[in-house]
């Protein structure tokens, strides 16, 4: 417990925006890696299409491999987080309704859906947002610099416990899909959990533990039984959060439209269908004992 508190209490310290300007909101925020040397940062500005002598345009903040850690170790082993901060991300605010727009180069670890999934957990609306690597990279600390560069430009105050959901997000998706062998299976089975466990508001982990089992099996998924705990620790923190869900599926509405088209059958009757067995074959049991 001690140590999810002293997590909460870096995330809101790191989210705690700069005043922002009305004219800073509407110049794009460019969240550089610290230890880009100048080729790799050559690199990345291409990358992101932007010109380096046009950088005066550019809000420009740096992320350094000390906040990555702070974000990640309570879910990374060190030594995959690294020594060096080279994830950069570009991102620039839009009018309501557009929605998170993720597009990435270098990265291979993260797909754009987990950003979107994560950044829309965070509590992020309506941001087009570029992520690259001057090389291939993993990209999860990227979420780190989106954040940080979504509560500069914006002044708006992400809260630290929505922040530290979202990095446990990216990185239980990010793993699932190296675990199953499909990233967009694992994007698109996180979203559709999430999608239940908000609109039928569950917190219970053995009826979240249903859902999940619900849907993997929709979804033709196998998965072990670390990976399905995973799953519902993660859901249990996200269940406690004030998340809207119709505003989930309008800021990651790229996830949410291809979940629509697989039409799942994932709803709370499924739910309750099953703790109504549970419940039914229990008095049934009682009843023959004592009946």
């Amino acid at each position: 417990m001690a140590g999810m508190l002293a997590m909460v209490t870096v995330m809101g310290s790191l989210m705690s925006p700069l005043s922002a300007k009305a004219d800073q909101i509407d110049a794009p925020y460019l969240a550089l890696g610290a230890d880009l040397n100048e080729t790799e940062k050559s690199t990345v500005l291409s990358l992101l299409e932007i010109n380096e002598a046009d950088l005066s345009s550019y809000q420009v903040i740096t992320v350094t491999n000390a906040d990555e850690h702070k974000y990640l170790d309570s879910y990374l082993d060190s030594s995959v987080i690294g020594t060096r901060a080279l994830s950069s991300v570009l991102i620039e605010k839009k009018d309501k309704g557009n929605g998170i727009k993720v597009t990435t180069s270098n990265i291979t670890y993260c797909t754009t859906g987990m950003y979107q999934n994560a950044l829309a957990t965070a509590g992020v609306t309506d941001a087009d947002v570029r992520v690259a690597g001057p090389f291939n990279i993993s990209g999860t600390a990227a979420l780190v610099g989106a954040m940080e560069a979504y509560s500069n430009m914006t002044g708006e105050t992400l809260k630290a416990e929505n922040a530290d959901a979202a990095t446990e997000e990216l990185v239980t998706t990010s793993d699932l899909g190296e675990a199953i062998g499909d990233k967009e299976q694992a994007e698109e089975l996180v979203g559709a959990v999430k999608e239940a466990v908000v609109s039928q508001d569950l917190s219970d982990p053995e009826e979240i533990e249903a859902v999940v089992d619900d849907a993997a099996k929709e979804m033709n998924i196998q998965l072990s039984d670390e990976d399905k705990q995973k799953i519902v620790s993660l859901m249990e923190k996200i269940s406690s959060l004030d998340l809207d869900v119709d505003s989930l599926k309008e800021q990651a509405k790229d996830l949410y439209n291809k979940l629509e088209s697989l039409d799942l059958n994932i709803n709370q009757e499924q739910v309750k269908g099953f703790f109504d067995r549970i419940v039914s074959w229990c008095k049934n049991i009682w009843n023959s004992i004592f009946g």
